[in-house]
């Protein structure tokens, strides 16, 4: 039947047709390029929109409405930072929640936007993050960067992964150099460790599809999967915590000591009561080691 109907319609129209066919298929690359460009000036302007009713520069986080599910895309990321150590989890914490990840930084540290984006928020909060950062990414999620001590960026620039934006510190309510670290989606913290496994210095997928019914479980999981070391630290200088230092009966046997400028293994043996050659055999150093200030020592 269809040799048919080929066969009626006349020579010259079947070569309209012909010529026709590759011209079609230009026009949908030119649509499609034209669509895609419309979608980048967009999310330029906002990034997000479709989960983003708005874009300012007030707040660092006010919670919307969640989507059903939402497929975020996690490939072209960065590591804020290179530090492996998780010195407080996301969660419960001391009778209140902690909606982030500290890690362990020290003052001066790079870090680095995670995803591509858009910054949102520049500010200083002495009783909260300290010096921070607010990126909004084209995945949907929005990061947090607290307790910086210097910004590099500013509101309204868009940022590439990887870029540099500001330096590890101790500012806010932190009693420790570190880097307060949140994964927002629509103003609602997600757990990190969903995303980031600091330890091997990756993502976990390429792809989380969000679920509003599960994300919750989704984290809990994840922190049992990739969540704090056990070699714990005791004093809250020396890890890095935005909250007071943990109940000494929740404390890990292994204590550390921070070095400081002028300090000397016979100074700090002293200091903490043991001798030279234990803090050399627990650190593997010899006695003539010169130390250097922010230097970890474990004493037990």
């Amino acid at each position: 039947m269809g040799l048919m109907v080929l066969a009626a319609v006349p020579a010259v129209a079947q070569d309209l047709i012909a010529r026709q066919a590759p011209i079609d298929r230009r026009m949908k690359r030119v649509d499609t390029l034209a669509l895609q460009s419309l979608i980048n000036r967009e999310n330029e302007i906002s990034p997000s929109a479709e989960l983003y009713d708005e874009w300012n520069n007030t707040y660092a986080h006010k919670a919307t409405e969640l989507p059903d599910s939402f497929r975020i895309d996690l490939r072209h990321f960065a590591m804020p930072t290179p530090s492996r150590i998780i010195t407080s989890n996301f969660g419960p914490r001391w009778g209140r929640q902690h909606k982030g990840l500290d890690i362990k930084v020290y003052i001066g540290d790079t870090i680095r936007a995670a995803f591509a984006g858009k910054v949102r928020i520049v500010k200083y909060e002495r009783a909260g993050y300290g010096k921070y950062i607010v990126i909004r990414h084209p995945n949907g999620l929005e990061t947090i960067y607290g307790h910086l001590s210097k910004q590099f960026v500013t509101e309204n620039q868009t940022v590439k992964a990887g870029e540099v934006i500001g330096l590890g510190g101790s500012t806010g309510r932190s009693s420790g150099s570190h880097l307060h670290f949140e994964t927002r989606l629509c103003g609602v913290a997600l757990n990190p460790a969903i995303f980031f496994n600091f330890r091997e210095q990756d993502i976990t997928c390429d792809t989380y599809m969000f679920r509003r019914d599960t994300y919750r479980t989704d984290g809990e999981e994840a922190t049992r999967l990739r969540g704090k070391y056990k070699e714990t630290y005791t004093r809250a200088e020396v890890t890095g915590s935005d909250e007071e230092p943990e109940p000494a009966a929740a404390r890990s046997e292994k204590q550390y000591h921070k070095v400081a400028k002028g300090e000397t293994l016979s100074s700090i043996a002293n200091k903490r009561g043991t001798t030279i050659n234990k803090l050399c055999k627990l650190n593997h150093l010899r006695k003539n080691t010169r130390l250097r200030p922010g230097q970890m020592l474990r004493y037990t």
